[in-house]
């Protein structure tokens, strides 16, 4: 039972301290750990708690004084304790005491195997050395270690808050790039409560792509889930009003349903958040005189919000209003003018070139040195260098200056595929069916089909292909490369099926499907048997199969329909045309002569060039072309050859403003923009720390052992896959056995072809929760051996503690001092043994030995205490000399990076007072909080040689 003003502890995060119970309302709790500035909220009947309860001859702590319990009496559902004339209420104990009972537990003996002392020292040790890694929330994450990814997300998820714009081109991962500094900021503990907001076709791509990439559990919002939220009118008339968007941190929302429910959309600005994340940035529509809904929207939350996120692959040069619009949110007070902004932004491009010179060693003209001097007026230095520019020496002090001082290269982020490469070729392969012999049923069904396509959302018609001529083509296709895997995507579920029923009838190849009616794991399934070798060779997607899927391991797509969207139809090839890709992507165009289809991939191919390149301009010719293209293409459909000289005008329209825009976009490319991120501190931290995390056999081998301590069976399949049997677990005792068994593996390039495969790591939440469990209870924390290389008459008594700092989680304090364990050893003449380890077959020999503990209490009584005196004299001694270490590093680190945005500030107004502020702060709080870290006693172990047993 709970009650207010109780002592608890989290048994998930002991390094909070005490909690104290603050509300219990209901089924729920809540509890403050004030020393780490933390509130949880538990559900009453599963919550990770232990009561902070102290027995007599146990040292208590609180309001200035500390004593020796002599009894405990119970008030009003509360603890007292009582020592030495003195007297303390447990709401008045400090949040930091010691409440180990590994001692009690030895020296009653109650002891447990030696292997789960190891196991549980073990865990400890690698959960340090976990939590200390740039890594730690990125280990398991489903992602390919591409460096440009790698590289924002580190930089990103560094600031103080991130408040950045991705600005790649389309295929290069932003949504990847997003998640990573997503994922990293949550278990960094800078962001606990996380908003994503996005148009209503890409809510289930970002929930898929975050879950399963991410591990990361984000409820959906809309109407209805709004409405099962609200309060009863009971609890109204109570006045009992709760906000819906506060019940979950994790929370995804499209705009549509906000702009259709302003209650709902006023309680969304109203609810607290750490974190914003909009994708399509490039839809919020803004100039000086207006602002649309939208943006106003995201302008109110960006200004309350410590952390934003923007996305979009809409290039610069194709609306720089738009483009500051976007900036603006990020910082209004650095991009508050519009004029100002475009006039810096031509001065960037000319510098931008001037950059490029300077990378290919040649010479500055007069012009170039003129305007160099004036970017670095008052550095006298730097001047007098710019006589000798084509000096390399000079050449790279003056190109890292430039860099600098670049305007938006802290704010945003933009690769190209050009510059990164890597990707395969783009070969269209055209089947054109014939328009004689077509049913006029058939020529009116794909016309309808057609207008039911290019709806948004697409339109419910029904749809038969079983006399369809393109049926026959697919077929032959599929005959002529029996080899080979295709993936077909189109527009609908609807035609997934009637696809799906087609085949059947006519031919025996191997179908899966993958569509929007189809659960999460039916979808895993159906992913996992097209990407099997003996499975389906074909694989029949609806347009969600364009969403957040890896199918590189095939290299043939079949465009059955084609979007109207430009950005729609580069997401369905980027499943195929991805970094790392190692053939040529063949994409079959399968249309009827003269259709309306065919208009359209006539206009993709002569007009966008969309078949063979990526283009970036896409969007911006849909917005002048869509409407023409799509009447026209109903004409041509209905026979009307009259409009045959239309439309070859509005293909050369189409492509001469393509390659216009395309020319724009390339001599108006920043390259001091896509050089800024070089020179980051944090520039190549998270590629350095996975390649030392992807190589470490030793955790897999104790993952499995962790596992197995908990009954759950691991059998190899083969191809580097575990399946994970919980014979003896409760199934909600560890989350991903709800369904029972569950396939694994430990190999990256496993889990990137197999995404039904989580990828297990230590912060994996199956590996995590085990951890945390484990260690949260008594299992392993008191043990007995026998160490047949002692010499006679030996006894030692190893000591493990937990040196902790508990702090505001926010200071992610345990990137410099994770709760770390310390191992002391001590004999009975209460000397240190510091080069003392079990042997192997001592180890070995223990699980095989059967000791009653309980027959050397006696024993263990007399000696136990004296030496665990000793050894937490030791342990304190040896915990502030890693405080030190812990101390030097962080004062190191963060006056580096200070240092550097300081430097940083003189010449580039991008760096904000607000950011180094933040730095100031983050260093003041962590310098006073790590020296308050205290030792916690988490198990011992009783050594003994074999005499010592008889002798006793």
């Amino acid at each position: 039972m709970f009650v207010p003003g109780q002592r608890w502890i989290s048994s998930a995060e002991p390094e909070l301290g005490l909690g104290t119970v603050l509300r219990v309302e209901g089924r729920g709790v809540q509890v403050l750990f004030a020393k780490a500035g933390v509130l949880r909220p538990y559900a009453v009947d599963s919550a990770p708690l232990l009561r902070a309860e102290f027995r007599a001859g146990q040292r208590v702590a609180g309001k200035g004084i500390a004593f020796l319990v002599e009894r405990v009496e119970i008030r009003n559902e509360l603890l007292i304790y009582r020592g030495e004339g003195r007297e303390l209420e447990e709401g008045q104990l400090d949040d930091e005491q010691s409440v180990s009972q590994a001692d009690d537990r030895l020296i009653g003996g109650r002891t447990d195997p030696v292997a789960q002392f190891e196991l549980r020292l073990e865990g400890l040790t690698r959960r340090a050395e976990a939590r200390r890694s740039p890594v730690w929330g990125l280990g398991a994450a489903r992602i390919g270690l591409v460096p440009h990814q790698l590289r924002v997300a580190g930089i990103a998820a560094a600031r103080r808050p991130p408040r950045v714009l991705l600005a790649d081109e389309v295929g290069l991962g932003k949504t990847i790039e997003a998640g990573m500094i997503i994922a990293r900021q949550l278990a960094t503990g800078r962001a606990s409560r996380v908003l994503v907001l996005l148009p209503d076709t890409l809510v289930y791509q970002w929930f898929v792509e975050l879950l399963r990439r991410f591990n990361l559990s984000f409820a959906i919002y809309d109407e209805e889930r709004c409405e099962a939220l609200q309060p009863s009118a009971e609890d109204e008339d109570a006045g009992n009003v709760s906000n819906p968007f506060e019940d979950e941190q994790l929370v995804i929302a499209d705009f549509s349903f906000l702009e259709n429910s302003p209650k709902y959309a006023a309680q969304l600005l109203a609810a607290p958040w750490d974190l914003l994340v909009v994708d399509e940035a490039h839809h919020l529509a803004w100039s000086p005189e207006t602002a649309s809904p939208r943006y106003t929207m995201v302008e109110q939350l960006a200004a309350s919000t410590p952390g934003v996120i923007l996305l979009t692959a809409t290039p610069e040069q194709l609306g720089r209003s738009g483009h500051f619009a976007r900036l603006r949110l990020l910082d209004p007070q650095r991009y508050s003018d519009l004029d100002g902004y475009l006039a810096e932004a031509d001065t960037f491009q000319e510098l931008s070139k001037i950059a490029d010179r300077l990378l290919d060693g040649e010479a500055l003209n007069d012009a170039q040195r003129h305007m160099l001097a004036e970017a670095f007026q008052g550095d006298e230095t730097l001047t007098a260098q710019l006589a000798e520019s084509t000096n390399a020496v000079n050449a790279r002090e003056l190109l890292a200056a430039l860099i600098d001082r670049h305007g938006t290269g802290r704010a945003m982020f933009r690769n190209r595929r050009a510059g990164i490469g890597g990707f395969p070729k783009r070969l269209p392969q055209w089947h054109v069916l014939a328009a004689e012999s077509l049913a006029e049923s058939t020529r009116q069904s794909l016309l309808a089909e057609f207008h039911a396509d290019i709806q948004q959302p697409p339109a419910l018609i029904e749809v038969d292909y079983s006399s369809d001529p393109r049926i026959d083509t697919l077929i032959t296709l599929l005959e002529q490369h029996p080899q080979d895997k295709f993936l077909l995507i189109c527009r609908s579920q609807a035609k997934v099926l009637a696809l799906e029923e087609a085949l059947r009838t006519k031919s025996g190849v191997g179908v899966a499907r993958f569509h929007e009616g189809l659960g999460i794991v039916q979808r895993d399934r159906n992913a996992a048997y097209f990407a099997q070798p003996d499975g389906a060779r074909l694989l029949l997607c609806s347009e969600i199969g364009s969403e957040g899927r890896n199918f590189q391991f095939a290299h043939r797509l079949i465009l059955w329909d084609l979007p109207l969207d430009p950005d729609l139809l580069e997401q369905r090839i980027g499943r195929l045309d991805r970094i790392g890709q190692k053939h040529d992507i063949s994409i079959h165009i399968l249309v009827v002569a003269d259709s309306a289809q065919h208009v359209l991939a006539r206009w993709y191919d002569e007009g966008v060039d969309a078949f063979r390149v990526s283009p970036a301009d896409g969007r911006e010719l849909l917005r002048r072309y869509g409407e023409p293209l799509a009447r026209l293409a109903d004409e041509h459909a209905r026979g009307d050859d009259n409009r045959d000289q239309e439309l070859d005008a509005l293909l050369t329209d189409t492509r001469a403003s393509h390659q216009e825009m395309a020319e724009l976009i390339r001599g108006g490319r920043d390259h001091l923009l896509e050089l800024a991120a070089s020179r980051d501190l944090h520039a190549d931290e998270l590629q350095q720390a996975f390649a030392r995390e992807d190589h470490d056999p030793g955790r897999d081998a104790f993952t499995q052992r962790l596992l197995e301590a908990f009954g759950i069976h691991a059998e190899e399949l083969g191809g580097q896959v575990l399946l994970l049997d919980p014979q003896y677990l409760a199934t909600d005792a560890l989350p991903g056995f709800a369904e029972g068994p569950q396939s694994v593996t430990f190999a990256r390039a496993v889990a990137l072809a197999r995404e039904e495969l989580p990828l297990l790591r230590l912060d994996h939440p199956l590996v995590a929760g085990a951890v945390d469990l484990a260690l949260s209870g008594e299992q392993g924390n008191a043990a007995f051996m026998v160490e047949d290389e002692l010499p006679v008459r030996t006894a030692l008594l190893q000591a493990v503690y937990v040196l902790e700092c508990v702090a505001d989680r926010r200071l992610d304090a345990e990137r410099f001092l994770p709760a770390l364990p310390i191992v002391v050893t001590i004999d009975t003449k209460l000397t240190e043994r510091v080069d003392f380890r079990p042997s192997d077959g001592s180890l070995r020999r223990a699980a095989s030995r059967t000791i009653e503990v309980a027959r050397y209490r006696k024993f263990l009584g007399k000696l136990v205490p004296p030496m665990l005196e000793r050894a937490e004299t030791l342990a304190e001694a040896r915990g502030q000399a890693t405080i030190n270490d812990a101390l030097a590093l962080a004062t190191s680190t963060l006056d580096g990076e200070l240092s550097r945005l300081l430097a940083l500030r003189a010449v580039n107004p991008s760096i904000s007072e607000a950011e180094i502020a933040a730095i100031v702060s983050e260093r003041t709080e962590l310098l006073a909080a790590l020296p308050q870290s205290r030792l916690r006693l988490d198990a011992v172990r009783f050594v003994v040689s074999p005499d010592f047993l008889v002798l006793r």
